[in-house]
């Protein structure tokens, strides 16, 4: 049952829907937990499925782009195991869709601003920002051979 479906019900009956949004606000969707979750790791995205076994085609492309990085070691969560916390993020960064990605805490966007910023070179930019180093700059430049 959808939360708003849940207080529309639950109006009637004033105690009992304080008790359930008093509980909502402490979720996995809550802003104070999505905030931890974000500030918990220098990468976090939020996907359908893992890394290791993505769901969608934009969580893959988001997962290869970080790989292509050199960037392995990020916080990963996915959104299809829990509604809750795939509503939750979209209300905190006020984007609609997933997968979403997070560096040192600011929203990045999604999978098409994510590939924008690796093919401009805005990417390894926010990265050394966030004290990565991309491994695009250990390999050698095709032009200039």
């Amino acid at each position: 049952m959808t939360t708003l479906l849940r207080l529309l019900t639950l109006q009637s009956r004033p105690s009992v829907c304080r008790v359930l949004c008093a509980s909502y606000g402490t979720g996995t969707g809550a802003k104070e937990n999505i905030e931890k979750l974000v500030k918990g790791d220098k990468v976090v995205v939020f996907m359908k499925g893992v890394p290791e076994q993505p769901r969608c085609g934009f969580s893959n492309a988001v997962v290869q782009i970080l790989k292509f990085h050199g960037v392995d070691n990020y916080s990963a969560h996915d959104v299809l195991e829990d509604e809750e916390l795939r509503q939750g993020v979209k209300e905190y960064s006020n984007w609609p869709t997933i997968p979403q990605v997070y560096i040192n805490s600011e929203f990045v966007g999604g999978c098409d601003i994510m590939l924008d910023m690796h093919k401009n070179g805005e990417l390894v930019e926010e990265l050394n920002k966030a004290g990565i180093r991309s491994a695009l700059l250990d390999k050698p430049d095709k032009q200039a051979e």
